[in-house]
């Protein structure tokens, strides 16, 4: 039967319950054990969907269509299982589908309340998981004591009376500050976390302390003690030079070996054969290369977490270290890209919403195309590098997105209809901001003998989007003429997915977000053959 896995965390935010999670994922899967990760978050939007990159870091979108959490990037690059719509809801989503049900009369004319309603439907959310893996592990957002928390650490708490300890676990995450004018971590903000979810009528059997230095016995003891937890499971969450070694720690502290025996399981030790080869390979690389990232949220690095692992993941398919540097893109409208793109051996565009830093962006495709540097424009980084070849090369200097306003030549236009599957998706201009974009998987087909075909090896492939304009088709014919080759498109050749130049070392942009599909195990072939090209274009530097 599946066993549940509660994670919760106290003290503050951001102590990495979500790494936490995918890292014990990892180590059940390195057991023979299959897993699934989800998450509950307690803020009140239906998704992250509308949500500012500086909010709430960058949106994760399945190949199912849902735009959720970041921590579902973790979740799927630990333990290679694709996340799904079901796997990450909202106190928006739970109260948006109870109301709901109760409009239509689902209710029997009740008086709607917090408890049972709403704790039902996270129950139910939790629970048609059941079956569906060896462990699931469910991650509870925000921290414990905020108010937004409260129904989903009840809905918790009445599963694990209903599962009871032989299939419910609940895993605490805390803090355990240095204080440098006492000298010593503090343990007093671990108790009181502990307390506050007793509280709430949760005992946690395991707790992982983060700090950044090591947790002395005589602490570990202490905290045993005031929260009555075995001296054991009371395990250090050391801060790790790189998060693919949070996994080898973790183990390395009897962080899986505990949860094992929580269960009152038998198991073979992990295989961490991949985890270690990885490991290797980020600490000992063969070279280095300098990849600046041309964005427009570069002040949180969250705002791009894929994208920084997945140029990770390139550079240790090719044994290489990556440096980032992140350049905000306004700054190339005042000044001369060259001043900021010295000793740069590829240029990477992201995506992107909003007229802010876009001339700084088409001045980087053209810094890359005129210089030969390896260029790598993903979804607005894509759509800038077509408007940039547009006015250099066809001389439309008007040429621009409809998504800024008007424009003469429209050469990025609003999309308002495109097929999934076999049906016809539409969309108003003046509808609903959230999930009305293109978002999912889509398939696409290349061009034989591209340098897209050549580096996936296939002219058939399937990526994720997120995007509501895209690159108007009517242009394609005159830009090609140019050297703009359109060699990924939609199956039914109206949609462009992929251009490049033929006649430049590396230059590709894509629609979609190949981002969120690369792992450290299995990298991206896209960023992989992109980092190839900054190691050739290093030694020519």
């Amino acid at each position: 039967m599946t066993k549940f896995i509660f994670i919760t965390g106290g003290v503050v935010s951001s102590l990495g319950k979500g790494l936490g999670s995918a890292s014990l994922g990892a180590l059940l899967q390195a057991r023979g054990y299959t897993v699934r990760l989800c998450k509950l978050d307690p803020y009140l939007n239906v998704d992250p969907g509308t949500m500012s990159p500086f909010q709430h870091g960058e949106v994760f979108v399945t190949d199912d269509g849902a735009e959720t959490d970041l921590d579902l990037g973790h979740y799927e690059r630990f333990t290679g299982r694709p996340a799904q719509k079901s796997d990450n809801i909202t106190t928006g989503r739970i109260y948006t589908n109870v109301l709901q049900r109760e409009r239509k009369g689902d209710y029997l004319g009740a008086t709607i309340q917090v408890i049972p309603h709403i704790t039902d439907e996270i129950k139910a959310f939790v629970m048609e998981k059941d079956g569906s893996a060896d462990f699931v592990l469910c991650e509870i957002g925000g921290t414990v004591g905020d108010i937004e928390s409260l129904p989903f650490l009840e809905a918790i708490r009445q599963l694990g009376n209903e599962l009871r300890e032989e299939r419910a676990l609940f895993i605490h995450v805390t803090l355990l500050p240095y204080i440098p004018t006492a000298g010593e971590l503090k343990t007093k903000p671990t108790q009181h976390s502990v307390k506050e979810l007793m509280s709430a009528g949760i005992r946690p059997q395991i707790l992982l302390c983060r700090a950044d230095r090591p947790i002395e016995e005589g602490e570990r003891k202490k905290i045993s003690l005031f929260c009555n937890i075995p001296f054991e499971r009371v395990i250090p969450a050391l801060d790790a030079s790189n998060i693919y070694d949070v996994p080898l720690a973790y183990h390395a502290e009897g962080l899986d070996d505990q949860v094992i025996a929580c269960f009152g399981l038998k198991s073979k030790e992990p295989d961490l054969t991949v985890w270690r080869d990885i490991m290797h390979r980020i600490k000992f690389p063969e070279s280095e290369v300098n990849i600046a990232v041309i964005g427009k949220y570069t002040s949180l690095s969250d705002s791009y977490k894929s994208l920084n692992e997945a140029l990770v993941h390139g550079g240790i398919a090719n044994n290489v270290k990556v440096n980032i540097k992140f350049i905000e893109s306004t700054m190339f409208e005042q000044e001369n890209p060259a001043d900021y793109l010295h000793n740069i051996h590829g240029i990477l565009v992201p995506g992107g919403f909003g007229e802010r830093g876009t001339e700084g962006k088409i001045l980087s495709a053209r810094f890359a195309r005129e210089r030969m540097v390896p260029y790598f424009g993903i979804c607005f980084g894509m759509q800038m590098a077509v408007i940039e070849a547009a006015r250099s090369l066809l001389g439309l200097e008007k040429a621009s997105t409809t998504e800024f306003g008007p424009c003469k030549d429209d050469v990025v236009g609003l999309m308002t209809e495109w097929v999934k599957g076999n049906a016809k998706e539409e969309r108003q201009a003046d509808g609903d901001m959230g999930g009305t974009m293109r978002l999912g998987a889509y398939a696409a087909t290349l061009k034989k003998g591209s340098k897209a075909a050549e580096s996936y090896g296939t002219t058939e492939i399937s990526e994720r989007h997120r995007h509501r304009y895209e690159v108007n088709i009517n242009y394609k014919d005159r830009l090609e003429e140019k050297g703009l080759i359109f060699s990924g498109m939609s199956p039914d050749g109206k949609l462009p997915e992929i251009v490049e130049y033929a006649d430049h070392p590396w230059f590709i942009g894509v629609q979609f977000h190949p981002e969120l599909k690369s792992k450290p195990f299995d990298p991206h072939p896209l960023f992989v053959s992109f980092v190839e090209a900054a190691i050739k274009q290093s030694r020519l530097v």
